[in-house]
């Protein structure tokens, strides 16, 4: 794409001078959709304003016809910034295209072709139109619940149609960016509204959108970077009400970034939206231990101590600190063991070190078929991170020192070869704790006690 093209702006668009005459000459356009075209072209808002107030969905209705049925992009692209312009005035006006006059309409089906084609301009513009657009239809509406008429005989692209599309090309977005610096804010400015929507949500996790979004939390300090964390913290502060996609960010880096982005940010809007999501996470599967064990209660009391003016996060800070207290009481120390073992974050918490955890818990290894010890072992083939395998062999060899079979049990899961194979790692921590490993397992528990770390 020319990077004029690229760059292009609205004031720019705005300027050229279209030449309706000749679309209606070539029947284009009807001799009314001229004299309304006439009437609303170069004038000042406050005119603008005063015909969309008397008229709005006759202009509404002229413009989707030439989206319809001109494919001059100049003559696009200038139409597209008059609904932009209009919407910038006032966001409310997306309801115009709602309009019952406009039920035999397909309101959305130039938008949503456009989004796969012509200039970055066009595409940008046009997803931003259909998200206010689609957002602002009613939820109920004659007996369809899409906002499209019942008795029409035309075939008219329903907002659930619209919702899939958008969310799809958004995701590529995401993915692969058609601009090097406007594709990601922008969709994810889209996002932010789009995901109020419950079928929105079910759509983007379907798409596999929540990992495209774990990445972009990270801290920021230009404005922009700023308004791009703030909507993509909004983003998943929407998610975390939906349960499906709750089990994507429990999976995912989600919660260590989070917790990077609210020590480091001084603004309240990120930080209150990242602490109403926590607050929303605590209660779910185990986020609570993570939170516990990556240090939220300490955070909690730093940004208790700091001077917030907005109530709502002085509140939700509140309520997220009893909660932890509530969670740290009822989490046990193998529950939040086996939750870093699972999510592969090894480290040397104090638990991997004390003797009193290992001889209370050790027959807890033995549930859902020494489930959390299997999960150890897949440590070792898979981890790249030298200090996960250094725990993970360290804990490995304080099973075979506390269980009364744990020789023949880590034998029998043929975790020697996989240990022996780190004895010769580039890194001093993790050779040490390989050795300690394999000499417990050909000396026994009875010798073992003897070797110290």
């Amino acid at each position: 794409m020319p990077m004029d093209q690229a760059e292009l702006n609205s004031d720019q668009v705005l300027r050229r001078d279209i030449q309706w005459e000749t679309y209606m000459t070539t029947k284009l356009i009807t001799g009314t959709s001229l004299q309304l075209l006439r009437r609303y072209d170069k004038k000042t808002e406050t005119e603008r304003a005063s015909l969309l107030e008397n008229d709005g969905p006759s202009y509404i209705r002229v413009f989707i016809s030439i989206l319809r049925d001109i494919q001059k992009e100049d003559t696009v692209e200038y139409v597209l910034a008059l609904i932009d312009e209009m919407f910038t005035a006032d966001p409310k006006r997306a309801k115009l295209f709602h309009d019952k006059s406009l039920a035999d309409e397909d309101i959305y089906e130039p938008f949503l072709r456009l989004l796969w084609k012509g200039s970055w301009f066009i595409q940008e513009k046009s997803s931003k139109i259909l998200t206010l657009v689609v957002s602002a239809r009613p939820k109920q509406y004659g007996s369809s619940a899409n906002g499209e008429s019942a008795d029409s005989k035309k075939k008219i692209t329903a907002s659930s149609d619209v919702l899939k599309g958008l969310v799809e090309w958004l995701c590529i977005q995401l993915k692969k960016p058609s601009h090097p610096s406007r594709s990601i804010p922008a969709s994810v400015n889209c996002l932010s509204t789009l995901l109020k929507e419950p079928i929105v949500r079910s759509s983007f996790v379907q798409a596999d959108g929540v990992k495209l979004l774990v990445p972009l939390i990270v801290p920021a300090s230009t404005q922009q970077s700023i308004q791009l964390l703030y909507e993509t913290c909004l983003c998943v502060w929407l998610l975390s009400y939906y349960e499906p996609a709750i089990e994507y960010l429990a999976t995912s880096r989600a919660l260590p970034r989070l917790l990077e982005v609210v020590k480091a940010s001084t603004k309240e809007k990120v930080v209150r939206l990242i602490v109403l999501t926590f607050k929303n996470l605590l209660v779910k599967g185990t986020f609570g231990a993570q939170m516990v064990d990556l240090g939220l209660p300490q955070i909690v009391q730093s940004l208790k101590a700091q001077a917030w003016s907005d109530e709502d996060l002085l509140d939700a800070l509140n309520h997220l600190e009893e909660a932890l207290k509530d969670n740290i009481k009822r989490l046990s120390s193998f529950d939040k063991y086996k939750q870093e073992v699972l999510l592969g974050h090894l480290d040397w918490s104090p638990m991997h070190k004390d003797p009193n955890f290992w001889r209370e818990n050790i027959t807890a290894f033995e549930e859902n078929d020494f489930q959390t010890l299997r999960v150890l072992l897949t440590i070792l083939d898979t981890s790249s991170d030298p200090r996960a395998l250094a725990v993970a062999c360290y804990d490995l060899s304080q099973f075979i020192q506390y269980h009364p079979a744990g020789r023949v049990i880590v034998t029998d899961l043929k975790a020697k070869e996989r240990v022996m194979k780190l004895m010769n790692h580039e890194n001093a921590e993790v050779t040490k704790n390989a050795l300690l490993c394999i000499q417990r397992l050909f000396l026994g528990a009875k010798y073992a006690s003897f070797l110290q770390v």
